[in-house]
């Protein structure tokens, strides 16, 4: 048997490696915890961002106020299987950019609604790939941040989304000019809604298609509150002689009009 012996410097040493080896430890856990409470907060923002839209509350008021005509599409069909595409083509139109939810597929569905399909394939044909699709959920940084939902849109429809930072009806279309490589009167917004989709497309000079949802019955309440008041408000507005602003490609819209069953 031997002695313990007490070696001052070396427990000195141990102690202080104990007390280095705590701190570090303590300070990675505090660096785990804001990681985790960023990406916490991070998509609490996407959630909520993707269902509130305070610049499309502000655009509202200002196109209620100031600039209903923004809000009286082109063109208003039943839904994209009524357009001709080639007539919008032989006048001068280079491409073509979809909302998603309720012109292309139902509510947060990847699947295009199929009585759909005929017609979108007769645009992607004509339009020789130039369509894609301009979302305020996927493509939008602040809800889709890595992109995995624009990536699944585009391997389930076979259509790029574009990836942008500002909801419709606000921003500009620096985006859509950048990855088409055409001036916006050149180029076609359809969408579903009017103060959003439409206003966005006319503020910006496209020519603007309106269609009818495709399914009501999984939208949020608040949304087919707001689409109801839309309604009302723009045919309230027609009636009293209220118009779009000109094309100078379309002069005549119902020439861009088809049956389905004719073409």
């Amino acid at each position: 048997m031997h002695p313990v012996v007490s070696d001052t410097g070396t427990d000195n040493k141990y102690r202080k490696s104990c007390k280095q080896e705590e701190e570090r430890q303590s300070k990675n856990k505090s660096s785990f915890s804001g990681i985790s409470s960023n990406m916490w907060w991070r998509n609490l923002k996407a959630v909520l961002g993707q269902s509130f839209n305070l610049e499309g509350i502000i655009s509202s008021v200002q196109v209620v106020t100031k600039e209903r005509h923004l809000a009286i599409p082109h063109i208003t069909v039943r839904d994209i299987s009524w357009i001709d595409w080639v007539e919008l083509e032989r006048r001068g139109f280079r491409g073509v950019i979809f909302d998603k939810d309720n012109t292309l597929t139902a509510p947060y569905s990847l699947a295009l609604w199929p009585p759909l399909n005929p017609s979108l394939e007769r645009c992607r044909s004509v339009f020789d790939g130039n369509v894609a699709i301009f979302s305020n959920s996927a493509g939008l940084y602040q809800y889709d941040i890595d992109g995995s939902k624009a990536a699944a849109i585009e391997k389930s429809l076979g259509i790029r989304v574009i990836r942008h930072g500002t909801k419709k009806p606000a921003g500009t279309a620096e985006e859509i000019e950048t990855d088409f490589g055409y001036d916006t009167s050149l180029l076609v917004m359809v969408g579903d809604r009017h103060f959003t989709d439409i206003v966005y497309g006319n503020r910006n000079g496209f020519l603007t298609i309106l269609t009818e949802p495709i399914s009501l019955s999984v939208e949020p309440f608040i949304v087919k509150q707001v689409r109801k008041m839309e309604t009302f408000l723009v045919n309230h507005w027609c009636r009293r002689g209220l118009k779009p602003r000109d094309h100078n490609l379309l002069l005549e819209a119902m020439e861009c009009v088809k049956d389905p069953s004719t073409m």
